[in-house]
């Protein structure tokens, strides 16, 4: 695949704040921010004060260029290492890497089927930005929480009571964040299944697909799967990094959202200090994945790792670790990124 264009390495805020004026989003700047500190609120004052910093501080800087991007024998070493990996773990795989600032890529896979799990929830965030884009809900739209929708696993909402409103930039955050179950069935109810099904083929997802069925918490298998791939949940978060999708505001906000992922597993352990990732992670039916953009001393890359029928969960989040690691030596900017035993 030919690169199509060259990004850049760049330091972004680590709170999620709106930087350009003008268009829906920034019309709604000031909204955002009150709904994000009433969200952040349990975290602590650290992170009230990160967002009205990240909104009184200048623009950002232009991106930097990178000083020591990949070479090809790097590239070669560091793919060859993930693909014997790959062949060697007991399950399914599919890997999806891209440099973001060379745009060589990898595969290994990318196009097999796998239960999306929690990864649906990037293209459901996109789809509900993309009712904000046209008017039709802002951020700060209120949904009421009732007992239909209260649903179980992952997220601190199912404790919540029934009748509480939480406003739309609430519940993204949630969903994203905490993969929190209950905000995703509130936003699915408000802006209804047959828009998220259509939306998905206008954001170009061919196999990504979501039904009821999918949607459903039980470990043995559904008539109707949600599926996806590695390449498509790699190029939803590569058009994020490149502000196009759905336009350069709402991708700024899905990205720093992403930066907030709580999971600190998979593609996160081992994440060099000073590294910045945006990520999401999904875990059920016996699928465990993690897709992220990583932002690295060497240039950005998007990485997509998903597995199924492994032998257990905990191998599935070892194996994409060990992936993950062996990407970080060599983004490194170190002497020893190239050195040593793989993990």
């Amino acid at each position: 695949m030919q690169p199509r264009s060259e990004h850049r390495y760049q330091s972004r805020p680590a709170v999620p704040a709106a930087r350009r004026g003008g268009g829906v989003f920034g019309g709604l700047a000031g909204k955002f921010a009150a709904a994000l500190l009433i969200v952040l609120a349990g975290f602590g004052v650290y992170y009230g004060v990160s967002v009205f910093r990240d909104r009184v501080t200048p623009p950002v800087e232009p991106p930097k260029a990178v000083e020591s991007p990949m070479t090809e024998a790097e590239w070669l070493e560091m793919t060859s290492a993930m693909e014997a990996a790959s062949r060697s773990y007991r399950g399914r795989v599919g890997i999806y890497l891209k440099d973001l600032h060379t745009g060589k890529t990898w595969e290994y896979n990318p196009d097999k089927l796998f239960p999306s799990a929690s990864l649906i929830k990037v293209p459901i965030m996109a789809s509900v930005f993309e009712k904000i884009r046209l008017g039709a809900i802002t951020l700060d739209t209120q949904i009421t929480l009732t007992r239909r929708e209260r649903v179980g696993g992952s997220g601190s909402l199912k404790w919540v009571r029934d009748g509480t409103s939480l406003s739309v930039m609430e519940l993204i955050y949630k969903m994203i964040t905490e993969s929190d179950n209950t905000a995703t069935r509130m936003l699915i109810d408000y802006v209804g299944m047959p828009y998220l099904d259509s939306q998905f083929r206008r954001l170009g997802l061919v196999y990504t697909n979501i039904t009821q069925e999918g949607m459903s918490l039980t470990g043995g298998r559904v008539r109707r799967e949600n599926y996806t791939t590695a390449r498509e949940m790699a190029s939803l978060l590569e058009r994020i990094y490149d502000g196009e999708l759905v336009n350069r505001e709402a991708s700024e906000f899905m990205l720093d959202v992403l930066k907030h992922t709580k999971s600190r597993s998979r593609l996160r352990k081992g994440l060099p200090m000073g590294w910045e990732i945006g990520h999401k992670t999904g875990l059920l039916r016996r699928a465990c994945h993690d897709v992220g953009i990583v932002f690295s001393p060497r240039g950005d890359y998007v990485i997509a790792v998903l597995t199924s029928e492994a032998p257990n969960y905990t191998a599935a989040k070892n194996f994409i670790s060990k992936v993950a690691k062996v990407t970080y030596r060599y983004y490194k900017i170190d002497s020893d990124y190239a050195g040593g035993e793989g993990e």
